[in-house]
């Protein structure tokens, strides 16, 4: 018996499902609990957050968005109100050569256990990770702080090693931050690193009710006290959500199956047909944005990371050979079916770097030239992403603008044009030989290539690298798609990669400022290859310029009109050296059903972030509202 094509793809999701798919929330109301899709971990038992933990997947199932808490927040939307106080009263306050930062700290905020947080915790937590290296934020705070006291309860003062205005970066929450660990717990424990903190204190609205064993899902329950904490004061109304399940729901098309039965609220990412299918039959799925692409735009930046600590990736003209190998239509098309948003440039095309970046730079980049070492070209096509748009417009129709710049923000701004010639030259320059169709390193030896990808996780960005794969293989470099899973992160952080397709840069989203990440880049930061890398230069990129531009912003404040001039220094560093090869903006197909929530984020209303790992899902999780039509249970 023959089923048909799609009756085929329903049962392979079908079996693709977890087992406990019908019975996770045994016992929970399910109109008091928001579905969210997790990531399944490998050492469940693992709730320190401020240690690696083997494998331990519990930071972004929860623990991080919804149990820790720290001094500030950043709404990656944008908008008048994206500062967000919170275990902080108000903004930081440096003195004049901003070698000192002292906090306020806010008054009546309690552990889940009962205990007061006060500045005590704040100073164990600074110490404590200096004291061990291997935590979380032991690197930049080892770098920056000659010491740290609290004359108060509710006073924290820093001084600094040197000069850094963006120090409290490290305090503010975008994805993460340095969350304040729970002295009363921590410091009853020998090794700090070991220490497994299962159960974990709340220091936020949710405490941890259950979980698998087996890794597979994690529940959290709102706290009696939610009020005793940062978002409870911050709260205009009691949280409706009583229940947050993070779950694992199999591959990306079990999880429209799921979210079609109402098993699943939140989707982290799925395919893109997924999606457009989604939107097209469902009458109970919310979107980001209502029309093509449906999908909500990361300030994140997919690109191909060189581990520039691996030859022959040390060297800028075989990366700059590689980036010339790619068709960047194709990648467009065979990853997101048309619908992304082209970086040619080391930071996301999002919220406001359309308007600081990538319009004042668009002369520059048209007359950027590369040296092949035997001619000077100009690589750069500024008309790429109206040709995508140009290959979508028949499926899409009106839906695709015609406008020149709502084209640009919707597809991008231009790209490198795919120049296999002068890839050649460069390769050859850098000492490569061609035997037949396979280029040969210098010693002589075959030149292949292994490209991580996470896989089924994030399904745009597997497809991306198939794609760039066929392209470096077609054009004699033997690429192998290497599908890391959940240990992917792990690799990348370690070092254990040549090339990878996942990103090293996030942005604030509406500020110009780049020390989200630009901070980390800096050489003092970098770690032999078998250790791991402190976030974010997964690629290890040293440069001594990169230091001095990295200084320089260090030495303005976050708010100062030079800002901008500094990262577009950094920009043009990167584009000369191509330390990794920007590709797109992370647009996230992340459908959201209402059946028993409603006033998800939009773009209409950007309150808050949407995607399940980011710490400021908090403010969706108790800005959401039941759905008064919801099946009663």
């Amino acid at each position: 018996m023959k089923f048909p094509r799609f009756a085929v793809i329903a049962l392979l999701s079908l079996a693709a499902l977890p087992a406990y798919a019908q019975d996770f929330i045994a016992g929970i109301p399910r109109n008091e609990t928001l579905i969210i899709q997790g990531t399944p971990q490998q050492n469940a038992d693992w709730f320190n957050v401020w240690a690696p933990g083997g494998g331990g997947a519990a930071n972004v199932n929860g623990l991080q968005q919804l149990t820790t808490d720290t001094f500030w927040f950043i709404n990656p939307e944008g908008g008048p109100d994206a500062w967000q106080n919170a275990l902080a009263t108000e903004p930081p306050a440096y003195n004049a050569d901003f070698t000192q930062m002292t906090v306020k700290l806010r008054k009546g905020i309690y552990w889940s256990d009962g205990v007061e947080f006060t500045s005590d915790d704040v100073v164990y937590t600074v110490k404590t990770q200096i004291d061990h290296p291997g935590m979380s934020w032991s690197a930049p705070f080892s770098v920056n702080v000659a010491s740290v006291e609290n004359p108060d309860p509710l006073t924290v003062v820093f001084h600094l090693k040197k000069p850094n205005s963006r120090f409290h970066t490290l305090f503010t929450v975008r994805w993460n931050a340095a969350w304040i660990m729970p002295k009363h717990v921590f410091e009853k424990v020998g090794d700090p690193l070991a220490f497994k903190n299962n159960p974990p204190v709340s220091l936020s609205a949710y405490v941890l009710q259950s979980y698998d064993k087996g890794g597979n899902w994690t529940i959290w329950k709102l706290r009696d006290d939610w009020q005793r904490t940062s978002i409870g004061m911050a709260a205009k109304e009691p949280p409706q959500v009583k229940y947050v399940v993070y779950r694992a729901a199999g591959n990306p098309e079990a999880r429209v199956i799921e979210q079609r039965n109402h098993n699943l609220d939140v989707i982290n990412d799925m395919a893109p047909e997924g999606m457009f299918a989604m939107m097209r039959d469902s009458k109970s799925v919310a979107s980001w944005l209502k029309g093509f692409p449906y999908a909500h735009p990361d300030p994140t930046l997919p690109s191909v990371l060189f581990n520039t600590k691996k030859p022959p990736f040390d060297n800028k003209d075989v990366r700059w050979a590689l980036a010339l190998m790619i068709d960047i239509r194709a990648v467009a098309l065979g990853s997101y079916r048309g619908a992304a948003n082209l970086a040619a440039l080391a930071t996301p095309p999002t919220g406001s770097a359309p308007d600081d970046y990538y319009a004042p730079m668009q002369d520059w980049l048209t007359n950027f030239e590369l040296d092949t070492g035997s001619r000077k070209i100009k690589p750069y096509d500024p008309n790429i992403s109206a040709q995508i748009a140009t290959m979508v417009r028949g499926q899409w129709g009106d839906q695709i603008p015609t406008d020149p710049k709502q084209l640009q923000r919707t597809f991008g701004f231009g790209w490198w044009k795919q120049d296999v010639q002068a890839a050649s030259e460069l390769l050859q320059k850098a000492g490569f030989k061609k035997s037949g169709n396979q280029w040969l390193k210098p010693d002589g030896t075959p030149f292949t290539i292994r490209l991580q990808v996470e896989g089924d996780a994030i399904p745009t960005l597997a497809r991306a690298g198939t794609v760039i794969a066929q392209q470096w293989s077609q054009n004699g470099i033997a690429t192998k798609v290497d599908v890391a899973g959940p240990t992917n992160g792990q690799r990348l952080s370690t070092g254990d990669f040549e090339a990878a397709i996942y990103w090293s840069i996030e942005t604030w989203g509406g500020h110009p400022d780049l020390s989200f990440f630009l901070d980390s880049y800096h050489s003092e930061f970098i770690k032999p290859l078998g250790q791991i890398q402190p976030p974010r230069n997964l690629q290890r990129w040293q440069d001594p310029r990169l230091d001095q531009i990295i200084a320089k912003n260090r030495s303005i404040a976050f708010d100062s009109s030079d800002v901008t001039k500094v990262g577009q220094d950094f920009l043009k560093l990167a584009v000369e050296e191509m330390p990794m090869i920007p590709l797109m903006a992370y647009n996230k197909f992340a459908p959201f059903d209402t059946t028993y929530w409603t006033n998800y984020p939009s773009a209409e209303n950007p309150y808050s972030a949407s995607g399940p790992n980011w710490s400021n899902i908090r403010y969706m999780v108790t800005g959401l509202k039941a759905n008064q039509n919801a099946p009663k249970n």
